[in-house]
């Protein structure tokens, strides 16, 4: 018997597409990976994954201020992107796919519109100050879930640790999509079940509209595959009626992530 409750969310925005389903889960169903739900080992196997696009909305609260914070004037196709890849984080292994992935995204986006902090240039300061001016953000790093105290979560970046406490705590105006290709980063708290305390709830609550994030530890190789198809489908589709369609063009990524290591490989692209 858990005390979950999951609502959900359902729209589509014509009449050829998949339908978009927002979960909202409380209790352990937080923790499980409802977008890949599914009968995989019938005859002819179908999952949530074929029928729908998903997302996820940590609080109610959360999905009625998304909703409320559509950007009143004309938005820009490409706007300012911040871009964080480490490659070798002092303490941690080596992230060899983040160089490929900030490549990847830099040959989509327009130079003229991205900030790139690679390496020692990506430091708390230097990112905090970046994300300020910014409204797209890209994060390729390592990141850490504290269960002991899940404000401490953090990136971790060339002079210490991003936490979840210091983004909760900055004035983002402008913030629109924060891309976090880290691992965990929307991972929550066993203890606070029905807390989402994690970096993208993190991101949420310090502005912006709409969070990717992993629910696990996410394979080096893979990530540079999501980020191009990502961005790919995310220029391709733009928006409708001002709103950004980040969720279909995860759905896409994930799509040709899936492809490419094949749907038994849940651990990779679940």
């Amino acid at each position: 018997d858990w005390p979950a409750l999951t609502l959900i969310q359902l729209h589509k925005d014509t009449q050829n597409e998949l339908p978009h389903i927002t979960w909202c889960t409380t209790g352990p169903l937080a923790f499980l990976p409802l977008h890949a739900a599914g009968i995989y080992d019938a005859p002819e196997p179908k999952s949530i994954y074929d029928l729908v696009v998903s997302s996820y909305t940590p609080t109610l609260t959360t999905l009625l201020d998304s909703g409320r914070k559509e950007i009143e004037t004309e938005a820009e196709i490409v706007p300012k992107t911040l871009i964080v890849s480490q490659f070798q984080t002092p303490g941690q292994k080596p992230l060899p796919g983040t160089i490929k992935e900030a490549e990847a995204i830099q040959r989509l986006l327009p130079v003229a519109r991205t900030v790139h902090l690679p390496g020692s240039a990506a430091t708390v300061a230097g990112v905090l100050d970046a994300l300020s001016t910014t409204r797209w953000a890209h994060f390729a790093c390592h990141g850490v879930q504290d269960a002991r105290d899940p404000l401490a979560s953090a990136f971790l970046l060339h002079d210490g640790a991003l936490s979840l406490r210091t983004l909760m705590r900055a004035m983002l105006p402008g913030a629109e999509l924060a891309v976090l290709s880290a691992c965990q980063s929307a991972t929550g708290d066993a203890a606070l079940a029905e807390e989402s305390v994690h970096l993208a709830a993190g991101m949420l609550a310090a502005g912006f509209r709409a969070v990717v994030g992993t629910m696990w530890a996410i394979g080096d190789a893979d990530a540079p595959v999501v980020a191009e198809a990502f961005y790919a489908a995310l220029l391709e589709d733009g928006r409708r009626g001002g709103r950004l369609r980040a969720a279909y063009a995860l759905h896409k990524a994930v799509g040709q992530l899936r492809e490419k290591v094949g749907t038994e490989n849940f651990i990779s692209w679940v």
